[in-house]
């Protein structure tokens, strides 16, 4: 058994096809899969069961894949470790961000990232929060930017700030002029909410005191699977919705007709961003690192979360 094998079968495992397997790992089928054969058979176990349809992961196969996948982590880290043990962010280092925040915090970190650590390869990836907890638990990347608790065994956090959120409304109403905006009020608006699936909506739901989605009015069907076309139909007259801190920095609202205003009277009014990282991924003080270059890159309408 080699480190060589264990990339075959996750190869395998991650493609669901020996073809296509072998085509990442850049060999012919017949050696990939004839290398696969000598490992069951070293291991006096299937891995794999093949069908001319599909290919299906044994019981036992689960748990030496899971293995599998942290001797190859472990592998990785000796070698950065060897080229990079003076600075904690060289090499490649796989972030995954929720899509509400990528857009604007991505923009803040990168060119102070890259000066700080020039050796640092940034692989970056969007996806919503049940996606990048799932591809974390596979190893596919080794920490992800997230804005609600986790409860996962293997997982931990390092919080990095609390964002507030913003009442968007179309301009000249009746907002403009009210002098406090209580939960009550919010949840009498025309609400407009991401698609399922985004933990912002949950989040915003929470807020204006929502047990569930609007189903009865108007603006009930009306969902967006992007901040910005949330934001265009706010501007459109169709609604109102809430906006995280950070979105409103990049934004020309005024333009397209939105109005804005705080939510100082709401103590809940606001979402925790946190670093979400394996418990055994060897290189956390590169995710220290990142934490805290994050915190200093902040403006000052979020509040930061030292280390705890």
């Amino acid at each position: 058994m080699n480190l060589r094998d264990l990339k075959y079968i996750l190869a395998v495992a991650e493609t669901r096809h020996f073809g296509r397997a072998a085509e990442r790992c850049f060999v012919s089928q017949p050696t990939l899969s004839g290398q696969i054969k000598k490992l069951e058979d070293e291991l006096g176990v299937v891995i794999f069961e093949r069908t001319n349809r599909s290919v299906e992961i044994t019981p036992v196969g689960q748990v030496i894949l899971g293995h599998a996948r942290l001797v190859l982590e472990q592998a990785q880290a000796i070698e950065q470790v060897a080229r990079a043990h003076q600075d904690p962010l060289a090499g490649p280092l796989r972030l995954g961000a929720i899509p509400t925040l990528s857009p604007y915090l991505m923009p803040l970190i990168l060119l102070p990232l890259r000066r700080t650590y020039p050796n640092l390869k940034l692989i970056l990836s969007e996806e919503i929060t049940d996606l990048l907890i799932a591809r974390l638990e596979r190893h596919e990347i080794d920490a992800a930017f997230i804005a609600t608790a986790i409860d996962h065994a293997d997982l931990d956090a390092i919080p990095l700030f609390e964002e507030p959120f913003w009442l968007a409304y179309p301009r000249d109403t009746p907002l403009d002029v009210q002098a406090d905006i209580s939960n009550q009020d919010l949840a009498g608006l025309d609400l407009l909410l991401l698609t399922d699936g985004h933990c912002l909506s949950h989040q915003v739901m929470e807020v204006c005191r929502l047990a569930e989605r609007p189903a009865k009015s108007e603006m009930a069907d009306l969902r967006a699977a992007s901040l910005e076309t949330l934001l265009q139909l706010v501007g459109a007259g169709l609604g109102c919705t809430l906006v995280p801190a950070l979105a409103l920095r990049s934004n020309r609202l005024a333009e397209i007709g939105i109005s804005i205003r705080p939510l100082q009277h709401l103590p809940d009014a606001h979402r925790r961003i946190s670093l979400v990282y394996r418990r055994s991924f060897p290189r956390q003080a590169a995710l220290q690192a990142l934490a805290e270059l994050v915190r200093q890159q902040l403006p000052s309408d979020v509040q930061r979360i030292d280390r705890e």
